[in-house]
C-alpha cells in the first residue's frame, strides 16, 4: 500500500489546495521509510514541482495585484508540506536527489524562498515554509556534489545574505546548514570577493549572537579558518568584540591535539604571522586597563586574546620555530612586559603585584594573567634558541623576568612561568647563567626566589655558576 501511494499521482489542481494538502501530508509520512523513498517515481516529484510552481505563482500574482489571496493560509501550508515531503524523500537516496535536481526543483525552491521573503503575509506560516524549504536544500545537497553545485549557482550569495540576517533562529540555522554543506576550499575563496565577504561576516555575527549554533561554528572552524587570506580580510572588517570572538575560535582550533598535515601547518604559520603582526601593532592598547574606567576597553581585550593565541601557537613544536624567527615578536613581548610592570609600580592597578587574597576569592578582570602570559611567550620563544636567549640578555629582559617571579594574585602561575622562562634562557647559555649568578651575589636577585625555581649559585674557579638543584620536599 505504501509503495502504491508513493508511485501514484497527486490530485490535480482542480481538486483544490485542501485536497492536495492532505495527499501531500500522506506522502510525507510514507517518505519517512526507506522502501517508499527507494520506490518513488519521477512523476511524484514532478507533481510536487507543479504544486510549488502553481502555488507560488498564485501568491506572486496576488501580491502584485495587491489583493487578498483566496486560501492564503492553505497555500502556505501546502508549500511547507511539499518541502517536508521533498526533504524526507532525499534522505539517503541519491536517486531522488538527482531526479529532483534534474527537474529543476532547486532553482524553483530558491525562487520561492526569495518570493516568500519579499511578501508580508502571516508570519508563523511563512516561517514554517521558509524553514522547510531550507531543510530541503540541505538534504538534497547532502553528499551530492552536483546538487551542491546547483545550489551554489542558484543561491550564492543572495539567498545566504537574505537568510543569515533573518530574525528567526531556525531559518538562520538551516541556512548555515545549507552553506556548510555546499562549501569547499574553492568556494571559500569566492568569499574573498568584496561583495561576497559579507556572507562570511554574517556567519561570524550569527556565531557571536547565537552561541548554540553548531552550523555557524563548523563553517568558521572547518572552512573559513582554513583560508588565511580570508581571515585577514575578515579581521579588517570586524568590530573589536567580533575580533575577540574570532580569536577565541582560532584558540579552540589551535588547542586541538591532532596530527597536522603539511598544508594545515602552512595555514597555521600564516595565521601566526598575521596575529603576531596584529599583536605587535596593538600591544600597548592593554595599558588602557590601568584606568578603572577603561576596565572593559575593547581594543585592550583584543590584545589579551592575541597574546593567548600566540602563547598556544608557540606551545606547538610545529609552529614554534617559525615564530622564534619572526622579526620583532620577542622584542615586543619584552617591551610590553616592561611597560605593564612599570605601570603597576607607578600606581595601583591591575598590573600591580598583589598578594592579599583570602579563601576562594577570585579577581575578575580581563587582564588577570596578562604578565604571566607575556613571560610564557618569552619562555616559549627562547626554547632551545640561542639567538633569542642572547636577545633577551641584550634587552635586559632577564632582570625584568626575575622581578616578576613572586606570587601575584593578579597573575596566577607567574612564578611557574618565570621558572620555565629562566630555565629556557639559561639552558646551554653560560652568559645568561653568569648574569643571574652575579645579580644574586650583588643582592639584585632574590636567592629565595631562585631556590623556589630549583636553582642555586655555586662558585667554581672564581666564577659564579647557576646550577639546578633538586627541590626538597616541603
Amino acid at each position: 500500500m505504501a509503495a502504491a501511494a508513493a508511485e501514484g499521482a497527486l490530485p490535480a489542481a482542480a481538486a483544490g489546495p485542501q485536497a492536495r494538502l492532505e495527499s501531500v501530508r500522506a506522502l510525507t509520512g510514507l517518505f519517512r521509510e526507506a522502501q517508499p523513498r527507494d520506490m518513488a517515481k519521477e512523476s511524484t516529484f514532478r507533481d510536487l514541482l507543479e504544486i510549488l510552481m502553481s502555488t507560488s505563482s498564485d501568491i506572486e500574482q496576488a501580491y502584485k495585484d495587491s489583493c487578498e489571496l483566496v486560501d492564503q493560509d492553505t497555500c502556505l501550508l501546502l508549500i511547507a508540506e511539499c518541502f517536508r515531503c521533498l526533504r524526507n524523500a532525499c534522505v539517503e537516496c541519491a536517486k531522488n536527489q538527482d531526479v529532483m535536481r534534474n527537474l529543476g526543483l532547486i532553482s524553483t525552491s530558491v525562487h520561492l524562498i526569495k518570493l516568500l521573503h519579499g511578501i508580508r503575509i502571516k508570519e508563523e506560516l511563512l516561517l514554517t515554509a521558509l524553514r522547510c524549504s531550507l531543510q530541503f536544500l540541505g538534504n538534497i545537497a547532502a553528499g551530492n556534489g552536483d546538487s551542491q553545485n546547483s545550489i551554489w549557482k542558484c543561491a550564492f550569495p543572495d539567498l545566504f545574505l537574505t537568510c543569515l540576517t533573518y530574525s528567526d533562529e531556525k531559518v538562520v540555522a538551516y541556512c548555515c546548514m545549507v552553506l556548510f554543506t555546499c562549501l569547499n576550499s574553492e568556494r571559500v575563496r569566492e568569499l574573498l570577493d568584496p561583495g561576497n565577504l559579507t556572507v562570511a561576516l554574517h556567519v561570524l555575527k550569527v556565531y557571536k549572537e547565537r552561541l548554540e549554533s553548531e552550523w555557524s561554528f563548523l563553517i568558521v572552524t572547518d572552512h573559513l579558518l582554513k583560508c588565511p587570506e580570508l581571515v585577514k580580510a575578515l579581521y579588517a572588517k570586524l568590530s573589536n568584540q567580533e575580533r575577540v570572538t574570532l580569536l577565541e575560535l582560532m584558540m579552540a582550533e589551535v588547542s586541538e591535539n591532532h596530527a597536522v598535515t603539511s598544508e594545515e601547518m602552512n595555514v597555521f604559520q600564516r595565521h601566526a604571522d598575521f596575529l603576531a603582526g596584529c599583536f605587535q601593532e596593538k600591544c600597548e592598547a592593554v595599558l588602557k586597563l590601568t584606568s578603572a574606567e577603561d576596565g572593559e576597553d575593547e581594543e585592550a581585550l583584543v590584545t589579551i586574546r592575541l597574546l593567548d593565541v600566540l602563547c598556544e601557537i608557540t606551545s606547538k613544536n610545529g609552529q614554534l620555530e617559525h615564530l622564534q624567527a619572526l622579526p620583532g615578536l620577542l622584542e615586543t613581548a619584552i617591551d610590553t612586559l616592561r611597560l605593564t610592570h612599570l605601570a603597576g609600580k607607578q600606581a595601583v592597578n591591575i598590573f600591580t603585584a598583589t598578594h592579599a587574597m583570602t579563601g576562594q576569592e577570585e579577581i575578575s578582570h580581563p587582564a588577570v594573567g596578562f604578565k604571566s602570559h607575556l613571560i610564557r611567550l618569552i619562555g616559549n620563544l627562547c626554547y632551545k634558541n640561542k639567538e633569542n636567549q642572547d636577545k633577551v640578555y641584550e634587552l635586559d629582559g632577564i632582570p625584568l623576568i626575575l622581578d616578576n617571579c613572586s606570587i601575584d594574585d593578579n597573575n596566577p602561575f607567574v612564578n611557574q612561568w618565570a621558572v620555565y622562562a629562566i630555565r629556557n634562557l639559561t639552558e646551554r647559555n653560560e652568559r645568561n647563567q653568569e648574569l643571574i649568578a652575579q645579580m644574586e651575589a650583588k643582592g639584585l636577585a632574590d636567592n629565595s626566589a631562585l631556590k623556589s625555581m630549583g636553582l642555586e649559585i655555586e662558585r667554581r674557579d672564581d666564577k659564579l655558576i647557576l646550577r639546578s638543584v633538586r627541590k626538597k620536599p616541603s
